[in-house]
């Protein structure tokens, strides 16, 4: 019997590459969301799935078009307002969830107060994304023998970035102090300047800034590191917060855009020093694999563990970065070196 995934926001711009990508796959599929109108337009592309129009507002109409799946995925930010709704659903059901998120917040939330509620019951995992889930996947992989670490640097770069509304909602939503991960615990923020970073071709040398997103939480979760910093490109930071970018455009098969992104993260361990870096083309459609893949492997019922965890602890991350398709995402590794 073919396993079914519930998608809720799969009209979404993330969430129609997980939804084309899972229907390749063979999955049944539950279209999900609050807009009918959008629902019965997707069906168009996939007929043989279902539709149901559920409001996070409305536990009923949510357990109806969640019931029967076998795991939920959440495509629809700002995940500060959907997560929880959906996850109370998820765990009335006995369903796995799954989400997008960037916002540390919302995933601080989903720790907080759903790790006691979900053990011996589902799994739950947030940040399966380009933030979040990617540098958790890299920095577990190049860390996987060493017991502690002093430091962990993420460094992202994007030649451009036409946001979606959804990240523009979600910007808008998220105005929680940004927390960094210092001394072993997470702590606020400090102003500081640009620096430069050469990320070598397509993406160059470019100014980054301190940006800390949902990586800090999904790591600092499982790894024993004392400090984790992100940043991120200064020209992509510009393009978001100019209210006249316009939103990503298709341009091949697979409708990605034609942005590139380069993930570069640096681990630091007394005077060790390794490099793993990943690129590929459009930040919001490379989240697809990485949410496919995890649907895989849990339906693969090789996942013993529930209650709320990260991609970087539930699977093996260098396996699970190798399945991936070098078309979605090129992964390369350093040499260690002394520092």
């Amino acid at each position: 019997m073919k396993k079914s995934i519930a998608i809720y926001g799969a009209y979404g711009h993330t969430g129609k590459f997980i939804t084309a990508e899972l229907y390749q796959q063979g999955y049944t599929l539950v279209l999900s969301g609050r807009d009918e109108e959008k629902l019965l337009s997707l069906k168009q592309k996939y007929p043989e799935s279902t539709i149901k129009t559920a409001n996070i507002n409305d536990e009923k109409t949510l357990d109806n078009a969640f019931s029967g799946a076998d795991i939920i995925i959440n495509c629809a930010g700002p995940f500060l307002d959907t997560a929880e709704p959906i996850i109370q659903s998820a765990l009335r059901l006995g369903i796995h969830y799954i989400d997008l998120s960037a916002e540390q917040k919302a995933v601080l939330d989903v720790f907080e107060n759903f790790s006691e509620k979900a053990k011996g019951k589902i799994l739950i995992i947030p940040a399966v994304a380009f933030y979040g889930g990617l540098g958790d996947l890299l920095s577990t992989a190049i860390t996987h023998d060493w017991d502690k670490i002093d430091e962990i640097n993420i460094y992202i770069g994007l030649d451009s970035w036409h946001p979606t509304k959804g990240t523009r909602l979600t910007g808008d939503r998220n105005h929680y102090t940004r927390l960094t991960l210092k001394n072993n615990r997470l702590q606020e923020l400090e102003p500081s300047s640009p620096i430069e970073w050469n990320f070598k071709n397509p993406i160059g040398i470019k100014e980054v800034v301190s940006l800390p997103l949902s990586e800090i939480i999904t790591i600092s979760r499982h790894l024993n590191v004392n400090t984790i910093n992100t940043y991120l490109s200064l020209n992509s930071l510009n393009d978001l917060r100019n209210k006249d970018t316009p939103e990503p455009e298709p341009t091949d098969e697979k409708n990605r855009s034609s942005q590139h992104f380069s993930l570069e993260v640096v681990a630091l361990k007394d005077n060790l020093k390794r490099t793993i870096t990943a690129q590929g083309q459009d930040i919001y459609a490379v989240t697809s694999p990485l949410v496919v893949e995890t649907v895989n492997r849990i339906l693969s019922g090789k996942i013993a563990k529930t209650g709320v965890t990260v991609i970087g602890e539930i699977f093996d991350a260098n396996d699970f970065l190798k399945s991936l398709n070098e078309d979605d995402i090129t992964i390369s590794v350093a040499e260690e070196s002394h520092l």
